[in-house]
């Protein structure tokens, strides 16, 4: 049996990844920082489905505790950083410790995971790793800027990471989802909400499922993918 490490699990994208990946055969190690009981209410469902689950609480942005994380996982096939966390505000208001917060959780946790999972995955010469970044990792977002260099960070790291282990097959991607129906996104106003959806061609946010739909397809995807930073966005961008 395959084994897929999913942070930031316990809701949303996260939450829709382990429950594709856990109905088709695989144990999934799930993690969140915060949601303890939303995590494993989580670990509940998927067992009660038949799916083997190792639910563990977890900084993604503590590198000693990403250590201990992975002391836990004896192989690991898939590692999937979803792990993430926003600020909405200008940047002349920021907080240097708010802008460190955001670069911790969203770029330096797929530095952490991705350092203790490729060399398994390179003894072994198989592995994948799947990043989650966002529409503005590509283009921008006012208001959203630490945000966007966090993702704009994950869009270079996997472009680059991907040529060096593309040697010993392992294929990194990242899927850039555009406006998606998640909490992350509950400091939008309904005005907010409704000119966001206006811009998009598909009218419409997208959907958790949606996007674990897409992480099953590109995990599986043929090998000569690599290095692809993969828009699910309804036509935004």
């Amino acid at each position: 049996m395959k084994t897929v490490l999913i942070t930031g699990a316990s809701r949303g994208i996260g939450a829709a990844i382990a429950r594709t990946f856990s109905s088709r055969g695989f144990h999934t190690v799930i993690t969140c920082a915060h949601s303890e009981k939303a995590l494993f209410a989580l670990k509940a469902e998927l067992e009660q489905g038949g799916g083997p689950c190792t639910a563990v609480v977890c900084d993604m942005s503590d590198y000693q505790a990403v250590e201990r994380l992975f002391a836990q996982i004896p192989a690991l096939d898939v590692l999937i950083n979803n792990a993430g966390c926003s600020y909405y505000g200008l940047l002349s208001d920021m907080a240097p410790e708010d802008w460190m917060h955001i670069i911790d959780t969203n770029l330096n946790a797929c530095f952490y995971t991705c350092k203790l999972a490729i060399p398994a995955m390179v003894q072994k010469k198989e592995g994948r790793i799947l990043n989650i970044s966002s529409v503005w990792g590509n283009a921008g977002a006012s208001m959203e800027v630490a945000y966007s260099a966090s993702k704009g960070g994950i869009n270079a790291f996997t472009k680059a990471l991907a040529k060096e282990l593309a040697p010993s097959n392992i294929q990194v991607n990242a899927l850039a989802p555009g406006l998606i129906d998640t909490a992350m996104n509950s400091h939008l106003t309904a005005e907010d909400l409704a000119a966001l959806k206006a811009e998009i061609p598909a009218d419409r946010c997208g959907t958790p499922e949606e996007i674990a739909d897409l992480a099953w397809q590109v995990v599986h995807a043929p090998a000569y993918m690599t290095g692809q930073i993969i828009s699910i966005d309804g036509g935004w961008t």
